[in-house]
């Protein structure tokens, strides 16, 4: 069952499935090696289990990135950790409880009993699971401190027989019920008899049903690099008497949908569309993490936007990859290259330039290619087809790790550009490789159905085959929350000051200031703010220009921000001012910005007015419907 947990803390789960088999969160021969009992086993898995079963394959499990072959979690039976070996019989030379000599065919090698080593798994696995207070009985039971769920341990012998384990005498160093043979992960093995195997290696077992939070909470403590850190959600960041309640066990984990895209991606170019709140920079982060890990040259994440790069480069430091990952603005880092190179910068000083400097020192040979294992480009549609054909050429051969995001209804810049080109023709092989994620997580159904409702002309589905640029119109996460809110105000001055009205509210009922985010649609709008804020005593960033660089998701302070500064963020309210001066240029261009803004919110989304436009109009229409 493939659950998708909508987080933070909704008042139900929403359960959302994949039918008929089980759900492989990371598979044998996707970015990884495997033996051939190893995919067949994996084989077997999805074949004879129903589909409420999580199984992983060779995943690195806690800090110390211990790989267990296989991780089996169902909510009622519990969890089990499995070893595969492809042994024949001829292959085991000796055998004791604690290590056998095989032949390698160019001589013998000692190795753990692998019975032995599934259980040294086993216990690593329980001892970080013990650390969580909501998954252990609590004090003053029988069983205080040990988990609340089954686990067990076991080994599958690919090649060897159950006659042939009888036989040999290996039942007297692996327990004959912790063991799987041959002939008893074969294509006809009936799901029945499979599953009695699996579950007969529990040596207790007991009445047990893990909730969806317990499930998440499992997976939040032995992958950590699935953890979610964003902007005011970090209980660190939060004052100290402030916390709302229930926040001390609140774990942000990526959902299932989005952990199994991020362990599938792979070698090579990859490309994933993705509608606002779908999890693509969650995604662009797990991978730079897995990337800094096994790559010798460094990893380059390029965006378009300064706050989301400074966000970013925050949670890298907060991981310990400030070393290894290079998180620039894509005009920052050409600026960067052509400094370090010693090349003239443009005397015009337009971004236009700055890149076209960068391409002609790159074809002359003065600033060189391939210079990252990896490159990572999130806000693609963002990017100019040429600036994306510089990004690929910067990457290694040997390596060729590429990994593009990519929203089309997001493309703020030169939206008529956006599929005019082909990824063949800027040298991006993505065909085969891309995928598509169409369920918006972030938002409330209700914020999410007001931003479409308004920009219902522009997502109008466009598909497209793996070359080419596909429009996606999102679809509802299913968590509930409070319909968005439009007040009309007589000025700006008044519009202004109930905007400082409403942070202070919101702060008297628990959420943090670094939780909240106002948008700004004009210069002079900011400056009434600014006045607000001030005179109300409101701690508040206001991310102008340069100032955006510096953003600091961890700092107590309610940030001020253009929509274009807010691409790529999330925040729990977000408060959009000023609708009444626009479209003030481009209709669709600033429509699109719009939605933008609205699809930051996670929680509460608040819009305001001080005088009658063509969106203001259409937003008070849209929230008047919700609140109907």
């Amino acid at each position: 069952m493939l659950w998708h947990w909508m987080s933070p803390a909704p008042p139900a789960p929403v359960l959302q499935y994949d039918p008929q088999v089980a759900t492989f969160l990371s598979s044998p021969g996707v970015g990884n090696s495997a033996t051939p009992g190893e995919r067949r086993f994996a084989d077997r898995l999805k074949g004879l289990l129903e589909d409420d079963y999580l199984c992983w394959f060779n995943v690195p499990v806690g800090a110390r990135h211990q790989h267990p072959d296989f991780l089996v979690l169902h909510p009622g039976r519990g969890l089990l950790i499995l070893e595969v070996k492809d042994w024949r019989l001829e292959t085991i030379h000796d055998a004791d409880p604690v290590r056998f000599t095989i032949d390698t065919g160019s001589g013998h090698k000692v190795v753990p009993n692998p019975l032995e080593q599934a259980r040294q798994y086993a216990h690593a696995v329980v001892d970080l699971l013990r650390r969580d207070v909501q998954l252990v009985e609590p004090p003053g039971s029988a069983f205080a401190g040990r988990l609340n769920f089954p686990y067990g341990y076991g080994v599958v012998l690919t090649n060897i027989t159950r006659r042939q384990f009888e036989v040999s005498g290996l039942a007297e160093v692996l327990q004959p019920h912790l063991v799987i043979c041959k002939d008893e992960m074969t294509e006809s093995a009936e799901p029945e008899a499979f599953q009695s195997r699996l579950w007969g290696m529990f040596n207790v077992s007991f009445a047990s049903r893990l909730t969806l939070p317990q499930v998440e909470r499992i997976r939040w403590r032995l992958f950590p690099e699935l953890r979610i850190h964003q902007p005011g959600l970090d209980l660190a960041a939060v004052e100290p008497g402030r916390r709302r309640a229930g926040t001390e066990d609140l774990l942000q984990v990526m959902d299932l949908a989005q952990e199994e895209v991020a362990r599938s991606l792979g070698e090579g170019h990859r490309v994933i569309h993705g509608v606002a709140g779908s999890g693509k920079t969650l995604i662009l982060a797990y991978r730079c993490q897995y990337l800094a890990r096994t790559l010798h040259k460094p990893v380059l994440v390029l965006v378009f936007n300064r706050s989301l790069a400074s966000w970013l480069r925050h949670q890298f430091a907060m991981q310990g990859f400030s070393d290894q990952i290079t998180v620039r603005t894509f005009h920052a880092w050409c600026a960067d290259q052509l400094r370090l190179y010693h090349v003239a910068a443009p005397s015009g000083g337009t971004y236009n330039e700055l890149v076209l400097a960068v391409i002609r020192a790159v074809d002359r040979g003065q600033i060189p290619r391939a210079q990252y294992g990896a490159v990572l480009i999130d806000e693609g549609h963002d990017f100019a087809p040429e600036w994306l054909q510089l990004a690929v050429q910067m990457l290694d051969p040997e390596s060729n790790s590429l990994l593009l995001l990519y929203d089309d209804a997001q493309s703020i810049y030169g939206a008529s550009r956006a599929r005019s080109f082909s990824f063949r023709s800027v040298g991006i092989s993505a065909a085969g490789r891309t995928k598509i994620l169409r369920r918006n997580y972030r938002n409330t159904d209700e914020i999410l159905a007001c931003a479409r409702g308004f920009a219902a002309q522009l997502l109008s589905p466009v598909d497209a085959d793996d070359d080419s640029i596909p429009l996606l119109s999102p679809e509802a996460g299913g968590r509930k929350g409070a319909p968005p809110r439009f007040a009309q105000l007589a000025s700006l001055k008044a519009e202004a000051e109930y905007i400082g009205g409403q942070l202070l509210a919101f702060h008297a009922a628990g959420i943090p200031w670094n939780e909240v985010a106002v948008l700004y649609t004009a210069p002079f709008v900011a400056e009434e703010l600014v006045t607000a804020l001030e005179r109300q005593s409101v701690p508040f960033d206001w991310l102008r220009d340069a100032k955006a660089k510096s953003f600091d998701p961890a700092r107590v302070s309610v940030k001020l921000m253009t929509p274009h500064s807010s691409k790529g963020l999330q925040f729990r309210v977000v408060i959009i001012s000023g609708l009444g001066f626009w479209p003030y240029h481009a209709e669709a261009e600033e429509a699109r910005l719009l939605y933008v803004g609205m699809t930051r919110a996670t929680h509460e989304l608040v819009m305001t007015s001080c005088k009658p436009s063509l969106f203001s109009e259409r937003v008070r229409k849209l929230c008047d419907r919700a609140v109907a």
